[in-house]
């Protein structure tokens, strides 16, 4: 999704914050039940206790269905206003108050990975079939164009294209595959004399926060602005007449510390 010459993005401010909540553990429920003011410690110690036990795929159904609310909410949310939407809004959405936000999400990127977990893994598979295109040159190229068009639908997904999110590990692995996937198809395109053989792949990621800012600044008046872009973008690459020199790129390692203030930025770094 971007870059590192195999590097890194698809990493997703002012205002925004690092929810943390040490402390907000599993016994959140349990304790919130407890010291709810009714006095019935005897039978709130028992149900705590039962509830405290079952964890993950054994979530009371009360637990379990605000998490799921709280999953749906955020989806909404980040797809209509981005990775550094207020986790307060996402609570109201939810109908839950923040302190049943942070007991299941301490972070933000906790919320992230399971917001995005699986739309990520879709982004690996549609890779992996554009590098079964038989013309190297339409894999790569419908693959941008994917990627584009996910900024497009989605503005949670236009940021986390083009963000790094270190402090989400398991969202950062299916990144790295997305990643390498590219460089696959870069170096496959090049090797078949199809794309400019000057080309980074950090150039891709300098590109998607390009389209993410013309989207975002185009989506009410024009909103398929981007696509002409993206033509402009795919035609200087393909090697289908002379070569203009191109300046120097500004390289794998500025181009991930972009992506990283990106992630400082929502709160993930």
């Amino acid at each position: 999704m971007t870059a590192d010459h195999r590097s890194g993005a698809a990493g997703p401010a002012g205002g925004t914050t690092t929810v943390g909540r040490p402390g907000a553990g599993t016994n959140g429920a349990g304790r919130q039940g407890a010291g709810a003011g009714t006095g019935r410690q005897g039978a709130g110690a028992g149900q705590q206790g039962a509830g405290a036990g079952r964890s993950g795929a054994g979530l009371r159904s009360d637990a379990a269905r605000n998490r799921q609310a709280l999953i749906q909410a955020a989806r909404t949310v980040f797809h209509d206003r981005g990775l550094d939407a207020p986790l307060d809004d996402i609570a109201r959405h939810a109908g839950t108050g923040n302190a049943t936000l942070y007991r299941h999400f301490p972070t933000r990127c906790a919320l992230v990975t399971a917001v995005f977990a699986d739309a990520l893994v879709d982004v690996v598979a549609v890779c992996d079939r554009a590098f079964t295109n038989p013309d190297p040159w339409d894999g790569f190229a419908d693959y941008v164009r994917f990627l584009c068009q996910l900024q497009a639908d989605d503005r949670g997904m236009a940021d986390l294209l083009t963000t790094s999110i270190v402090g989400a590990p398991d969202l950062e692995k299916v990144r790295r595959r997305a990643v390498d996937g590219l460089g696959r198809l870069v170096d496959r395109a090049q090797q078949a004399g199809s794309l400019r053989p000057d080309f980074r792949q950090e150039d891709i990621g300098v590109f998607l926060m390009a389209n993410a800012g013309l989207i975002h600044r185009t989506a009410d008046k024009a909103p398929t602005a981007w696509k002409r872009m993206a033509t402009y973008f795919l035609d200087g690459l393909h090697l289908d007449g002379p070569v203009t020199d191109l300046p120097p790129s500004p390289g794998p390692k500025a181009v991930r510390a972009a992506m990283a203030a990106r992630g400082a930025h929502f709160g993930c770094c």
